[in-house]
């Protein structure tokens, strides 16, 4: 399917964060070397613990005695522990991971910590409309060397919804996904929606803004965290143009000049909201079947997603498995849909 390339923000499942988000995703993807080395040391230690205990006569079981019947009893549950959620739950069951990205906003958002089943395609084949954790086509990692390990292999795993099975035949026209000849479904969340662009650096040149003067109670009302809240949301720039044509009134009756002149303005702090983003015409798509054991994948967020229009299909054995619920942040908590 011929699926053009699109220099598009990533969407990957990495390993991102700080602090207790990154401890976590770190014990998360622990390579399974590294956890069949922890467990051998735990056992050696167990075993070298463990003569003491056997020969230590029930009348000098002190205190030594007991901390190492502790030390004895902490190594078995971390043996324990090792086996069985690293190298049962995690290969054959589950996984957490993290979400580096806003590719599949709004059902992920950043940092979010979510739960994959790995077993439930073992049994049963995916579904169209699944969020499915997979490893990319090698194409999707060609401008991100960090993505790949030594041997050149891709050593990040991706997160989208499954759009398209096998069979399934899928056409982009106008940037709206048809499957099946039918509109591709979407809820409120996920439409699209269009807005004109423009350079934020430069006055807009066909279009009127409408200014006023503001009273000093108006101006005290822009609080410090109005301030905080416009920063959050995008790069701050300040305004420095000071040519504009008024035509309004303070009120109370304060009129500027009638009829309007070009005066220039002292802005002491003025900022526009910048939502930068990345705009690109995506490709119309002919109808085409998907081929037998490749399947469609593509982030819910349509416009900022780098996904299988830019790389191609994903094929069967590279599904690792279906992400099922997110369990950290506490308060977003919930199966992911």
């Amino acid at each position: 399917m011929p699926f053009p390339s699109l220099p598009l923000p990533l969407a990957q499942v990495a390993q991102q964060g700080t602090s207790m988000r990154e401890v976590v995703d770190n014990l998360a993807r622990t390579p399974l070397s590294q956890v069949v080395i922890f467990v051998l040391v735990l056992t050696i230690l167990r075993l070298s613990v463990y003569p003491y205990l056997r020969k230590t006569l029930p009348h000098k079981r002190t205190g030594a005695y007991g901390a190492a019947k502790v030390l004895n009893e902490l190594l078995d549950a971390f043996v324990y522990a090792g086996v069985f959620v690293f190298m049962l739950i995690r290969p054959f069951g589950v996984q957490a991971f993290l979400i580096p990205s806003g590719s599949m906003w709004p059902t992920l958002y950043v940092n979010d910590f979510i739960v994959a089943n790995k077993a439930i395609y073992r049994y049963t084949d995916p579904k169209a409309n699944d969020v499915v954790v997979f490893r990319p086509p090698k194409p999707a990692t060609e401008n991100h060397p960090e993505q790949l390990d030594e041997k050149g292999e891709v050593k990040v795993d991706f997160i989208k919804r499954l759009i398209g099975v096998p069979g399934d035949v899928i056409e982009l026209r106008k940037g709206i996904l048809y499957r099946n000849g039918r509109i591709a479904p979407e809820d409120e969340l996920h439409r699209h929606y269009s807005w004109p662009l423009r350079d934020p650096d430069q006055p807009p040149s066909s279009e009127t803004a409408n200014f006023r003067l503001l009273t000093d109670a108006e101006a005290a009302a822009i609080t410090k965290q109005s301030f905080k809240l416009v920063k959050y949301h995008g790069r701050l720039i300040p305004l420095n143009w000071s040519d504009y044509d008024t035509n309004s009134s303070r009120p109370g009756g304060t009129s500027l000049s009638d009829p309007p002149e070009t005066q220039p303005y002292s802005v002491a702090k003025e900022f526009v909201i910048d939502d930068q983003t990345e705009a690109k015409k995506l490709q119309d798509l002919p109808a085409e079947p998907l081929p037998k054991g490749y399947y469609l994948m593509m982030g819910d967020n349509r416009n900022g997603s780098f996904d299988s229009r830019g790389w191609g299909l994903v094929p069967r054995d590279s599904i690792i498995g279906r992400a099922e619920f997110i369990w950290f942040p506490f308060q977003r908590i919930g199966r992911v849909k």
